[in-house]
């Protein structure tokens, strides 16, 4: 560049002012020489070119080169007067000026973009070395120590170990026909259940008759169907209704599911460190597609089953979190999904109880259609057991299976006596197929303080004062022995009727009630004599359904006609006579069967409660006290004559 100003240099000696345009052409030369040391020579070329002044740039004239210096400096195109040799020194110095600030802001550039490209480099060395330490951290895995290494070599040499099943996995029925005595109920089950709209359950009745079994097996049967909506694949989840309690804080939920705050139980690691929130779904989710089973769902928090009704009717289950930003980047997306979506909990719920149904919340009620299995008989539990020794591969005496009948009417507990009693058998060691003898149940009965669970109590003989009545507790019938006595008062009038308070106020109104109808039926006054009323066994009468039967007792007291003891007597007494209806009649049908009654007396309102010859009793619906009456005291006479 040097070379292409100094040809504009005139080489031969002149005057004065010859002397002073060399000195300014010398001074623009520099000027040039500085300028194009800032930008480049290459540059000044190209702008000289933008702003019209290429030419002036290589004329031989001074002003012009001033001119094209000047447009070039400035970076004014609309510059166009060429100046005079008196007006270049001024115009000069206004370049070197402009030239001192560009040198200045350039200096000032250069030392920022120096800083900019170190500090730039700083943060690409940072963030290779935190590359490094994360890979780093991946592939040694510091999260493993020799201790949790160790910890868990012993759990997998614990999973090497593994005993036989237990007896009740290896009794338990392995199809719907193998569940004894609960034709009727696995029959409604089956058709609530295995249909194109199946309904929410709740399986009622007494514990050990088979109602987790048949509903595990019901399902295993409609996923069989092409018309039901459950898939291959459609998961039975079973959990106790009391192992689930309702947190208020709702930290911790396993039913429903939970959010883990950062705050509070730190969720992820990853997640924690940028406070997200994560939902973790529950037990209502994994049975999304099958069935939801509560076993004692009775005894399930108030709360938490109103909570589950929300699910019910929703079918999915909704988080929330006061830490949930749906605008936080650091969200991901399953999170996201969770927090605005919910979780589906689209399910069957089937749930079980012992309790008597006025215990469950009306609302779960209400949407759920509601099934009885049915106590065992002696004759049910003979059937299990039989069946439980064939599968055992055991040889049984032909008497065992009424004993152990007359111990339980659970299905389960005959089965732990069975087996109780096969290792009685085993420790005998003896040689070939295994016999369990009576004894065996005797020695399981002794060392269990087993005692039998029925007496029998019917008789073909009358008598008289002394009645059987029907009570019920949870969903197993039992028989009452009713006794009454009576003695002429010492002052006619002034007789007193006792009867024993451990039998509660039930039993008390029930008592006052049957003297006005005894007063009726007889014609004669209870207060002529000292009657005394008792419940044999101190037996607590929660309802009025001993009514007609103490009616019955008091009767034949004073009259002194014997009643006949192989039928028994439920229904509440009103004042004018009238046999009411009761409940539990089913139940109570089971326990005069277990007791050996062979004719039932129940009210004519529950007609309809209880099939005809259901467990080959005779069943007698009355009205009246009269009718009731006519069947006790009649067959009572005819069979002592």
């Amino acid at each position: 560049m040097k070379n292409f100003f100094n040809k504009f240099i005139p080489q031969r000696p002149g005057t004065v002012r010859d002397t002073e345009a060399e000195q300014l052409k010398r001074r623009v030369a520099s000027l040039y020489g500085l300028y194009s040391g800032l930008i480049g020579s290459e540059k000044v070329v190209l702008k000289a070119g933008k702003l019209d002044a290429l030419g002036l740039l290589r004329s031989d004239s001074l002003p012009e080169r001033v001119l094209a210096l000047q447009k070039l400096v400035f970076e004014d195109p609309t510059v166009n007067k060429l100046p005079s040799l008196d007006e270049i020194p001024a115009l000069l110095e206004e370049i070197e000026d402009e030239l001192a600030d560009l040198m200045a802001r350039r200096a000032v550039e250069d030392k920022l973009e120096k800083k900019i490209a170190e500090r730039m480099e700083e943060r690409h060395r940072e963030y290779v070395q935190e590359i490094k330490m994360q890979v780093l951290k991946e592939e040694e895995d510091n999260v493993e120590t020799p201790q949790t290494l160790k910890k868990y070599a012993i759990l997998e040499k614990l999973e090497q170990k593994k005993l036989t099943k237990s007896a009740m996995e290896q009794l338990r029925p392995g199809s719907l026909g193998e569940i004894v005595g609960q034709e009727r109920a696995i029959e409604a089950l089956r058709a609530k259940l295995a249909s194109p709209y199946p309904q929410h359950l709740i399986l009622y009745g007494p514990p050990g008759v088979g109602k987790t079994t048949a509903a595990r097996l019901v399902l295993e049967e409609a996923k069989k169907l092409q018309y039901t909506p459950f898939a291959k694949d459609a998961a039975f989840v079973e959990v106790d209704g009391t192992t689930l309690r309702w947190d208020p804080r709702d930290m911790t939920n396993p039913l429903l599911g939970s959010v883990h705050d950062p705050i509070y139980q730190g969720a992820r690691r990853d997640l924690a460190d940028t406070g997200v929130p994560e939902p973790k779904p529950g037990l209502a989710t994994d049975a999304h597609g099958g069935i939801l089973f509560i076993d004692e769902i009775g005894e399930m928090d108030p709360m938490l089953q109103n909570k589950l009704l929300k699910v019910l009717e929703d079918k999915r289950v909704f988080f929330d979190s006061a830490y949930y930003d749906p605008s936080d980047p650091n969200v991901p997306k399953y999170i996201k999904k969770l927090f605005e979506e919910g979780a589906p909990a689209d399910f069957i719920l089937i749930g079980a109880t012992t309790r008597d149904a006025r215990e469950i919340t009306p609302a779960i009620r209400s949407r759920c259609a509601e099934i009885y299995f049915e106590p065992l008989t002696p004759k049910h539990i003979e059937e299990i057991v039989y069946n439980a020794a064939q599968k055992l591969g055991v040889a049984v005496h032909p008497d065992i299976p009424r004993l152990i009948g007359e111990y339980t009417i659970e299905g389960r507990k005959a089965i732990n006596i069975l087996a109780d009693a096969y290792g009685l058998a085993l420790y005998r060691g003896e040689t070939g197929q295994i016999t369990i003898d009576i004894e065996d149940i005797y020695k399981v009965a002794q060392v269990s303080r087993l005692s039998p669970f029925v007496n029998l109590k019917a008789t073909a003989t009358g008598e008289v004062g002394k009645i059987f009545g029907l009570g019920v507790a949870g969903y197993l019938g039992s028989v009452l022995e009713i006794e009454a006595v009576a003695f002429p008062a010492a002052e006619k009038g002034k007789g007193r009727i006792r009867f024993n308070d451990t039998a509660g106020s039930m039993a008390k109104d029930s008592v006052f009630n049957a003297a006005a109808v005894v007063r009726k039926i007889t014609g004669q006054d209870p207060a002529d004599y000292d009657i005394h009323v008792n419940i044999i066994g101190g037996g607590r009468i929660d309802g009025p359904s001993a009514g007609t039967a103490i009616v019955a007792a008091l009767v034949s007291a004073i009259t002194g006609r014997s009643i006949r003891q192989d039928c028994a007597v439920t229904g509440e007494v009103s004042i004018q006579g009238r046999v009411k209806g009761v409940g539990g009649v089913f139940e109570k049908a089971f326990g005069a069967k277990q007791a050996g009654i062979t004719t039932i007396i129940i009210p004519k309102e529950n007609e309809k409660d209880i099939p005809a010859g259901h467990l080959g009793l005779d069943i007698r619906p009355v009205e009246t006290v009269d009718e009731a009456l006519a069947v006790l005291f009649a067959a009572s006479e005819s069979v002592s004559a």
